[in-house]
């Protein structure tokens, strides 16, 4: 399985509980694994082959700027599903995180890995 990844991928959005969280955007940095639908560009070399990296993150950034999340794991289900059905991959791995969000920690979050559901 060949895997393309996002590293550190900062966004804004509404996230939490509290009311002010409903209020005021955050900064939450994502990491993504990615596995590819087939293997065809690493024989091509065609853009039109591949997942286009900027596509992915445009269509993550206007999902989640038009929602509000009370939990970091709806988030990161959200992702794992635009990617799942969006961009047809067959598996994700999506690691969502609030920077200093707790004192005395740098990040807190989840990752979840989800796959595409099989035909019955």
């Amino acid at each position: 399985m060949d895997i393309i990844f996002l590293r550190e991928l900062k966004v804004e959005t509404l996230i939490g509980v509290y009311e002010w969280e409903k209020r005021v955007p955050q900064t939450l940095q994502l990491d993504m694994e990615i596995a590819l639908p087939n293997a065809r560009a690493c024989q091509s070399d065609d853009i039109h082959d591949a997942l286009d990296y900027s596509e992915i993150v445009r269509h993550i950034q206007s999902a989640l700027s038009n929602h509000h999340f009370n939990l970091l794991e709806a988030l990161a289900e959200r992702i794992a599903q635009i990617l799942l059905i969006d961009f047809n991959v067959p598996w994700v791995k999506v690691s969502v995180a609030k920077l200093n969000a707790i004192r005395d920690s740098r990040m807190v979050g989840i990752s979840i890995e989800r796959r595409q559901a099989k035909p019955n």
